[in-house]
């Protein structure tokens, strides 16, 4: 990129650069690490993370295969957000290689900040405000040190050519101060929430030297600088990217580092499909493949390599939720504003002939929004504290659910499970339809019939199976595969009647779930609210999530959120893996301890 020095400005509304301290400010205690709720688990004295092995062999090349292709190496603007090359930043697979956050996120913990970039945070029991104090060490790849300037200076860039999610983590920030030498200090308004400070912290810190205001926004493939153990060795456009350990780099001896990026040189292929990305892998060309598809895993690994031990395959638990996949309603359609026939339309996924017949019995049939953790309400019965958030919304959870009684609907995985299908009439019938011949006819007049939008072959194939069971109540289902601009374009527009969505879940919801079921974004395109949900009881409860002080008092209020959210039937969940699945080639290692998020790939190593 053209190296072009600029003076520091005033960033955006109300935010004020000044380069002095501040006096008759009652100052926190500055601490090693910050915690969402509670403690973080590692002393100020740390020596490693616990996932890790801290005397993991050095050195060797990683090969990562990839579906798709990059025309992209600045990872935090909007254009090319979806085609930005693998590795660089935010990735949650590969690591952080070459841009760094002020703090690094442990993955052993449900949401934990310990310092990197920023050797000290502080904030007051309120958590109005944080401020850093950068590593006088911290430097970039060139050898220029990270300055508060450079810290200003992203957020700046991320203001005015960022992804919507650093506009959403930094809209609290009214006011930005240098503080003495290294430190930065942001103050909030109103808005702010106890996530705000992590948030921010995770924000990725950008040389200022190193890029040029009026071209930020423009998509780049000249190698970016910045201060992550890799530099950007050699860029194939589209089809590989290399990354080079820096021998300088300035972090490599500090307690959060120990066992992580272990490999002298990392090289990530993209592949135009995935059936040559797999070809690559069963060749030696890469090195893991991160499988998700329990058809492929049990019936593709019948090569030579497998058999004689060289390839490995490997499943691993996690303490996180599962994602929730699901046929989501678009609750904007008239045909799906009666919760009743969502219900009713939720009870006709036979997931035991789906899963028998289509997937090898492989999955685990999803029925909360963080299954397989303590913040899943599914066969808990509401406690006190659940009770008392949800008063004042007396309708928003079943009965079913607040007790613990509540399952997804289990058939005799014949396909057409008689009992089921008179079950489902029998709602639909209290919703006011009829049948007129073969048809199911509302209260207008209109039959019941609807389209399910997919994208992919495997989506197609799971719609059908729902046809199947819809055709046999005459409900009217079209299902419809567009190419990839139509989709985005239509799901962004909120467009459609049916998707199928996969909603990312993890041990610390926040924020985010505003943009996914908030009242704020059901008519804000290009937000994850596909459902269109506006619901006063769910809007509270994410304010309960996000000002929670306590381990307790947060679980209570995700419990009572997931039971308002399985009550309001906006999603069909449809089923879930219930591990990871990995395959490797034997010379690539990993430590014995999985983190509480699962398999971490910084943390494995080459053994020659």
């Amino acid at each position: 990129m053209r190296m072009k020095p600029v003076a520091s400005a005033v960033l955006g509304i109300g935010a004020l650069l000044v380069s002095t301290g501040i006096s008759g400010v009652a100052m926190a205690k500055p601490k090693h690490a910050i915690a969402m709720q509670g403690e973080p688990a590692l002393p100020s004295d740390f020596d490693h993370l616990p996932f890790v092995n801290p005397n993991a062999p050095q050195g060797g090349t990683m090969r990562y295969g990839v579906f798709g292709t990059f025309d992209n190496l600045n990872p935090v603007i909007v254009r090319g957000a979806l085609t930005t090359a693998r590795g660089i930043w935010f990735d949650k697979e590969f690591g952080n290689l070459v841009f760094e956050p002020l703090m690094q996120r442990s993955a052993d913990e449900p949401f934990t900040m310990y310092g990197l970039v920023a050797e000290t945070i502080e904030t007051d029991d309120e958590r109005s405000f944080v401020e850093f104090q950068l590593n006088p060490d911290a430097k970039f790849s060139d050898g220029k040190p990270i300055r508060p300037e450079d810290v200003l200076f992203t957020v700046e860039m991320l203001r005015e050519h960022g992804r919507p999610l650093y506009g959403n983590w930094l809209r609290p920030a009214v006011k930005i101060e240098k503080v003495g030498e290294h430190g930065v200090r942001f103050t909030f308004d109103d808005t702010a929430d106890r996530e705000t400070p992590l948030l921010i912290s995770g924000l990725p810190v950008l040389p200022e030297h190193a890029f040029d205001r009026d071209t930020f926004e423009r998509t780049t493939l000249e190698p970016v600088i910045g201060s992550g153990p890799y530099v950007i060795a050699d860029v194939k456009p589209g089809q590989q990217i290399t990354y080079k350990k820096n021998p300088d780099y300035w972090g490599k001896d500090l307690p959060i580092k120990q066992g992580i990026d272990n490999y002298d040189t990392i090289v990530i292929d993209y592949y135009r499909d995935s059936n040559a990305q797999f070809e690559a892998f069963k060749k030696g060309n890469t090195y893991i493949y991160l499988e998700g598809d329990p058809n492929h895993w049990r019936t593709a690994y019948d090569f030579p390599a497998v058999d004689n031990g060289k390839v490995i395959k490997e499943t691993f638990e996690t303490g996180a939720p599962s994602n929730m996949l699901g046929f989501v309603f678009n609750t904007r359609r008239e045909v799906f504003f009666d919760k009743t026939v969502r219900k009713a339309l939720s009870m006709l996924f036979d997931f035991e002939w789906a899963n028998r017949n289509l997937y090898y019995d492989a999955y685990a049939r999803t029925g909360s929004f963080f299954q397989n953790s303590e913040l899943s309400a599914l066969g808990r019965p509401a406690d006190d504290s659940e009770k008392a958030l949800l008063a004042p919304y007396p309708d928003a959870v079943d009965s079913d659910v607040m007790d613990g009684s509540y399952a997804p609907t289990v058939t005799d995985g014949s396909g057409s499970d008689r009992r089921v299908l008179q079950q489902a009439v029998k709602l639909f019938q209290e919703a006011g339809y009829q049948f007129q011949g073969r048809q199911l006819v509302g209260p207008n007049g209109d039959p019941l019939s609807f389209e399910i939008m997919v994208q992919s072959p495997e989506q197609e194939k799971m719609a059908l199976a729902y046809k199947r069971t819809l055709d046999r109540l005459g409900i009217m289902v079209e299902v419809r595969l567009v190419d990839d601009s139509q989709y985005q374009a239509r799901k962004n527009a909120f467009d459609y009647d049916m998707i199928i969505a996969a909603y990312s879940a993890s041990l610390s919801p926040g924020a985010e779930q505003t943009y996914r079921w908030g009242s704020v974004s059901k008519d804000l395109g290009g937000t994850f609210n596909y459902a269109g949900v506006a619901d006063p009881a769910v809007d509270a409860l994410i304010k309960e999530i996000v000002s929670a002080r306590s381990r307790e008092d947060f679980v209570a209020a995700v419990r009572a959120y997931d039971r308002v959210l399985i009550s309001g039937y906006y999603v069909l969940p449809l089923f879930h893996l219930p591990e990871q699945r990995l395959a490797r080639w034997h010379f690539i290692k990993h430590p014995d301890e999985t983190a509480l998020y699962g398999y971490q790939l910084p943390a494995f190593w080459r053994e020659e």
